[in-house]
């Protein structure tokens, strides 16, 4: 007897933590794709000599696929579970991957721009069920420090994915515009294949990971937290939505959310810009090195953060933050040298809280509305889609260090909607 109670406890244990698990490793995985965009962006540049706004369309597709499918994802969530939705993420998070390899055959731009979408597509449908499951999971007063923990594994993801594209797909090889004259037509056609096709081969492993664990979450049974809802409604309506939008607070948090994910994607798409005309000396492969170093600040700041919330209210520690940061931005545009490119590499730090906290305190005390308050946290992400395009014209412009004042004014509004939170109460519901 004392056998098959100890199994029996293992089992339990193993149901309850290996789901966590799965969840969990989601913003890993997420993390990664994300964070690939940002090599992306240079490596396209180069092997399709695009501007500044025409490379930053790799983020405009990229978060107008979360834009689009997170209402979706959020009906699918409501009526089919939590499980479902990740299914449906993955799977369509595998085949945006898969599209890699056509599309490099096909030596097409706007051909990896579609597998980009569908990739985000899937990713709006992880991002939308894992953060409410998370929130949901424990009590409402401690949300925003176990999403901001949970958020931690995502930086480990986005570490990962800039250095998969850093030793995968960023070559070294950097024509000026003379040396490239002086090569023959088939030699420019030889480079510029080579630098594309060099996308596939970490896109196919991503697709097989990404797919097999799609089969593992739907083999694995999970809690009921999971599966079902306590909704009476199995469907989302348009009063759901209309409700939301009355509010204003949550209002304010889905307008920070927008600004907040468009200066974490300006940044970290145009560091490696930012330092080719800081630095101008400097390799691509080095100026990679600062963005990683970028990305190590931010999984750090995410720890640390998580661990400061324990003495600083959450609202309070992110205006302190975004006022860091609006300082750090003024001198990333006012000294473009190598203390701006730490400086802009610098804000990561400060990022770190933003996305977890602004969505926790946004669906907090929302009950019933959580899940469609969800997916317009989520679609707010499209920020990442505008403000990159708009600091990329602003680039073409003028410079790309004087396009540091759109992310500027992204914290400006950070900074208000925190302060804003301080002065917020929540009635006393769970979510």
């Amino acid at each position: 007897m004392p056998y098959n109670n100890n199994r029996a406890h293992r089992v339990g244990g193993l149901a309850l933590w290996l789901p966590l698990f799965l969840i969990v490793s989601l913003f890993f995985m997420w993390g990664v794709a994300n964070n690939l965009n940002d090599i992306l962006i240079t490596q396209f540049k180069k092997a399709f000599v695009l501007s500044d706004l025409q490379s930053g369309l790799v983020q405009s597709a990229f978060y107008f696929g979360y834009f689009v499918f997170a209402i979706p994802a959020a009906l699918a969530m409501k009526r089919f579970g939590y499980k479902a939705a990740v299914i449906v993420g993955l799977l369509l998070y595998g085949a945006g991957a898969l599209l890699f390899y056509p599309a490099a055959q096909a030596h097409e731009y706007l051909f990896f721009l579609a597998a980009l979408f569908i990739i985000a597509s899937g990713l709006a449908f992880l991002e939308t069920s894992a953060n409410p499951l998370i929130v949901a999971m424990g009590d409402p007063n401690t949300a925003e420090r176990r999403l901001n923990f949970a958020q931690s594994f995502n930086s480990l993801g986005t570490i990962s994915g800039v250095l998969i594209g850093r030793e995968f797909i960023l070559s070294g090889i950097e024509h000026s515009p003379d040396e490239l004259a002086a090569l023959s037509a088939a030699q420019q056609t030889a480079f510029y294949t080579t630098e594309v096709q060099a996308v596939q081969g970490p896109y196919l492993v991503i697709a097989a990971v990404v797919i097999a664990w799609a089969l593992l979450v739907a083999w694995v049974k999970f809690p009921a937290t999971a599966k079902d809802c306590d909704d009476t409604e199995p469907v989302l309506r348009k009063r759901d939505f209309c409700a939301l939008l009355k509010r204003p607070y949550y209002r304010a948090a889905v307008t920070a959310q927008f600004f907040y994910v468009g200066a974490q994607v300006c940044i970290w798409s145009f560091m490696i810009r930012y330092g080719q005309e800081a630095m101008p000396d400097t390799g691509e492969k080095a100026l990679a090195t600062y963005l990683s170093f970028s990305l190590v600040a931010f999984m750090v700041g995410r720890f640390v953060s998580t661990w400061l919330m324990g003495y600083i209210k959450p609202a309070r520690l992110m205006l302190i933050y975004a006022v860091v940061n609006i300082g750090l931005c003024a001198l990333a545009m006012f000294s473009a040298n190598q203390a701006g490119l730490i400086a802009l590499a610098a804000t990561s730090f400060f990022m770190s809280l933003m996305f977890p906290t602004i969505f926790a305190l946004g669906i907090k005390g929302l009950g019933a509305e959580a899940k469609a308050g969800s997916s317009l946290l989520i679609m707010a992400i499209i920020g990442g889609a505008i403000l990159t395009a708009v600091m990329g014209l602003v680039s073409d412009i003028s410079s790309i260090h004087t396009a540091v004042l759109v992310p500027l004014i992204c914290f400006v509004v950070i900074a208000l909607f925190a302060r804003t939170s301080e002065r917020q109460s929540w009635p006393q519901q769970e979510v």
